[in-house]
């Protein structure tokens, strides 16, 4: 294999890098993806997909929790936290070799190995059986994605220190964690912890949970955690941390004040860094910014021939980004079609209630100074949402006053992250605030709410 020649080599087997190799291998191209763990990546082994498996233990005890509301006695309700998590990785296993079958669907090689690019044209297996062997090909994309952040001061232990990666193979349940962040992977994984009793307390140094999104929304989940009991300390500083052999003690200070807080572990969720070590050989350099390599139009680096997309060429670090990304980059280097960069796409956060959210938040366009109007719809209002036992949250939506185009919306609530995706496809399409609202959405159902929130920006809400 060392002396065959490819049209594209692919680095990393995530959602950019599978997806790359799979494209290419629909033009008829002769790809090879090399992974140096499982086909699936970050995302769907050790993120996205096996965290959601366990939300969804997650809503369904919270769902036993509340059947009275539905007119349902339930009795003793017990659950197996090993189970829980030996779930979650089925479900991983699962989706992975969904992933190997395609390659084979699409001839597209598959190799686990580790592998540096030696230049345009060239890598090397650096590890492994292979290891030493070369490949050539006329176009290399890297797509060796990101890693978790650790904190300098508390090392991970993979037992009373952790990362979301060593949280979701915990082998016993904390009665108590801190997490220290409160983004999507943090507020994921307080949910998840306390619907099954574990005493939670989230860290966050900002004065808000979920920082990049709408601050009336990140309000709302702060009431929302409260009622289910998760603490939300904001706006603090970690002073000090001792990790024990039975605890992690944490000193911290909010508004002027000193707190103690002693937990069985403790996870760390403060963000992704990028993953390039050992991915370049010493004589290749790729312009980078902040470790994250460096673009452009095409997604070419500045070494012509080589090219990167997903998660390794920087924020937004989401997987549906990154396939987006990779598609694009194959289709140009191919001729398939010229390759558009990301400039509306949906974020979600799978928490209870969820929250998905496009475009501008409120404080982003008062700081880039854009007028705007606000509509808003509570699920308070919505007949499926009550009958659901649904009610919390809302839809808001930030549009144009002269023109309706839709500038950003805010969903929080049940299925938010389900119903983002209308109001993508309206701005993608360059729709407007009318056109949604006169789009006629089915009764009873939760994407009424859009429609309202639409409506309610004119003051044509009918149900509120």
């Amino acid at each position: 294999m060392s002396e065959e020649k490819y049209d594209l080599i692919v680095i990393g087997g995530g959602p950019a890098g599978y997806a790359a190799a799979i494209r290419a291998g629909q033009l008829g191209k002769r790809a090879i993806c090399v992974e140096m763990e499982r086909a699936g990546g970050t995302c769907l082994n050790w993120g996205c997909i096996p965290s959601k498996a366990l939300l969804k233990s997650a809503e369904l005890m919270a769902n036993i929790g509340k059947a009275e509301t539905f007119g349902i006695t339930v009795g003793s309700v017990d659950y197996d936290f090993a189970k829980v998590i030996e779930r979650s990785r089925g479900v991983a296993d699962q989706m992975a070799k969904g992933i190997e079958f395609l390659f084979k669907k699409n001839k597209v090689d598959y190799i686990v190995a580790e592998a540096q690019v030696k230049g345009a044209g060239s890598i090397e297996f650096i590890e492994g059986d292979r290891k030493g062997e070369t490949l050539t090909a006329d176009n290399i994309l890297i797509a060796t994605g990101c890693r978790a952040k650790q904190l300098p001061f508390l090392p991970v232990d993979g037992e009373r220190v952790m990362t979301s990666r060593e949280a979701l193979v915990m082998k016993e349940q904390p009665k108590s964690v801190a997490i220290i962040g409160s983004g999507a992977i943090g507020v994921e994984f307080a949910y998840f912890l306390n619907a099954f009793g574990t005493e939670v307390t989230i860290l966050e140094i900002l004065p808000q949970l979920v920082p990049v999104e709408d601050e009336e929304v990140a309000k709302a989940l702060e009431r929302a955690f409260k009622k289910q009991k998760i603490k939300s300390e904001l706006g603090i500083e970690i002073k000090t941390a001792e990790v024990g052999d039975k605890s992690v003690k944490i000193e911290y200070e909010k508004g002027g004040k000193a707190i103690s807080l002693e937990v069985d572990a403790v996870i760390q969720a403060v963000g992704v860094q990028a993953n390039l070590d050992g991915a370049l050989a010493d004589s290749v350099k790729l312009e980078t910014d902040r470790g994250f390599i460096v673009v452009d139009g095409r997604y070419q680096t500045s070494v012509k021939g080589i090219y990167a997309a997903g998660d390794i060429i920087g924020p937004p670090t989401l997987a549906h980004v990154a396939t987006y990304e990779a598609i694009q980059a194959v289709n140009g280097m191919f001729g398939q079609s010229e390759p558009k960069r990301v400039t509306n796409f949906p974020g979600c956060t799978y928490c209870n209630p969820q929250i998905a959210s496009t475009g501008l938040t409120e404080k982003a366009a008062q700081e880039q100074g854009i007028e705007y109007q606000v509509g808003k719809f509570p699920f308070q209002a919505s007949g499926k949402a009550v009958a659901s036992n649904a009610a919390e949250g809302f839809v808001k939506v930030l549009s144009a006053p002269d023109t309706g185009e839709i500038l950003g919306v805010h969903i929080i609530g049940h299925d938010a992250t389900e119903l983002i995706a209308e109001y993508c496809l309206a701005m993608g399409m360059e729709g407007t605030i009318d056109e949604v609202h006169h789009t006629i959405h089915a009764h009873p159902t939760l994407s009424e709410a859009l429609m309202e929130a639409a409506a309610a920006t004119t003051g044509e809400a009918i149900h509120v």
